[in-house]
């Protein structure tokens, strides 16, 4: 039988320093996680599994280091957090598995109910490719070398999730424990010595031929020759993040990794095909410029806003509208700044400090630091002033319309071109901008043009 890993998110030390994770309620995310980690290894090793718990003082990436310097063949890895958000009634669990990979999204669902069987009070958030996470992929997903699940067992920030959690800590950890137990079997069936491993051969599509050369399946992931990444023209020498395996004597790479790198990726499973479409609808030169075109229609927009959300348009049905008019006028890219809605407000779910009334789609705040953000009359002008505060950042040029931001004045002008710059400017959060990038490629996905 195959080994289980199991790592308690945060807790290790990042930045020079202990991350504790989410705050909330006199407790921490790490040592919520961990109490919960010190559970399941008990219940599963009463089970005789042999259980494998990640140090406490590891950063993210030590962990996945760590992991994959002991992991074998039939070995799984999980890692458990809590999740916070500005709402304390966003609730529930989910689980996070590697985009494009059914056979982890099988095992995703596996684990979800074995702890919503055991914890029916807990909200099911249901399972989610890591493209969905807020950065638009999970590193342990992604670089851990075993089939591996990021698990969010609730939100630390909801006072229900919080009792439950502290409450019925056992159920979580017997829930979880069912679900791994299940999973681990599915992985390694039978009790035996790791052999040299065989991969199953696939097929390569690329925009729409196939290739001569096939990639393999590895853990159901798609991997494909270093080759066909050279003709795609991507370098990936700088690139260390990109996991490179050796297979009869060939260099392959993990497919999805090259979605980082503006190439749409999709599976066929009646036909074992990887598909890969580089001719995208959107030009690489001008992805995360702010002064620049945007590329979906009105209806694409509400589509997106309404998968993701299907009250978001009850409020606010012109908000796809409003954003590619008043983008428009300024020069701004819609699609940049409709997703930096979607990520401030999550998806007009707003929350926290700023109520649907105001009408400030991106956080902006009052002049002179006052208690509340900023408000509006309208939705458009709401919109009006987001679209104005981000030419601010990303343009010298002056506006056409009249000033309706109210902090307009106060931004050092053309600081901020790309949405990467954004970071630790429009909000304190470093990650900002790669947020914002990560819904934009959800965005075009959902579209058709990614």
């Amino acid at each position: 039988m195959g080994r289980i890993f199991i790592s308690a998110a945060h807790g290790g030390k990042e930045a020079g320093g202990i991350d504790p994770g989410a705050i909330a309620g006199d407790t921490t995310e790490a040592r919520e996680m961990i109490l919960l980690r010190d559970l399941i290894v008990t219940e599963l090793r009463a089970r005789i599994f042999e259980v494998l718990s990640v140090p406490d003082d590891l950063s993210a990436a030590q962990t996945i280091t760590w992991i994959n310097s002991r992991g074998r063949r039939g070995d799984v890895a999980l890692e458990i957090e809590s999740d916070a958000a500005s709402s304390p009634s966003v609730r529930g669990a989910s689980v996070f598995y590697i985009a494009n990979n059914n056979e982890r999204k099988s095992n995703a669902e596996l684990l979800l109910m074995g702890l919503l069987r055991r914890v029916p009070q807990l909200p099911n958030r249901g399972v989610k490719p890591d493209t969905d996470s807020g950065l638009g992929s999970l590193a342990f997903c992604r670089r851990t070398t075993l089939p591996s699940l990021s698990m969010q067992v609730g939100f630390l920030s909801s006072p229900e999730d919080r009792a439950l959690l502290q409450n019925r800590r056992r159920d979580f950890a017997l829930g979880i424990s069912d679900g791994l137990a299940s999973w681990s079997r599915i992985i390694d069936p039978s009790p035996g010595n790791p052999q040299e491993p065989t991969y199953t051969a696939i097929n390569i599509n690329i925009n729409g031929q196939n290739y001569l050369e096939q990639g393999v399946l590895i853990n159901g992931n798609a991997y494909i020759p270093i080759d066909l990444v050279d003709r795609l023209r991507i370098d990936l020498s700088t690139a260390s993040n990109v996991r490179r395996i050796t297979y009869r004597k060939i260099v392959y790479v993990k497919a999805i990794e090259l979605r980082d790198f503006n190439v749409a990726v999709s599976w066929d499973a009646a036909t074992r095909t990887v598909s890969l479409r580089s001719n995208l609808a959107v030009c690489p030169g001008q992805f995360d410029r702010v002064m620049s075109n945007g590329n979906t229609s009105e209806v694409q927009l509400q589509l997106f806003l309404r998968n993701n959300n299907e009250n978001a348009l009850v409020k606010f049905p012109d908000i796809p509208k409003l954003y590619r008019e008043e983008a428009g006028i300024e020069g701004v890219n819609y699609d940049i700044a409709f997703c930096q809605m979607c990520v401030e407000t999550g998806f007009l779910r707003f929350g926290g400090d700023i109520r649907p009334e105001q009408n400030n789609f991106a956080g902006l705040g009052a002049i002179g630091g006052g208690a509340e953000a900023a408000s509006f009359e309208s939705a458009r002008i709401g919109v009006r002033s987001h679209i104005q505060h981000l030419k601010a950042y990303a343009s010298l040029e002056p506006l056409v319309q009249e000033v309706v931001d109210p902090r307009f004045r106060f931004v050092t002008r053309g600081v901020a071109p790309s949405i990467e710059q954004l970071s630790g400017r429009w909000a304190a959060d470093l990650n900002y901008g790669t947020k914002i990038t990560a819904m934009l490629k959800r965005l075009y996905e959902s579209a058709g043009l990614l």
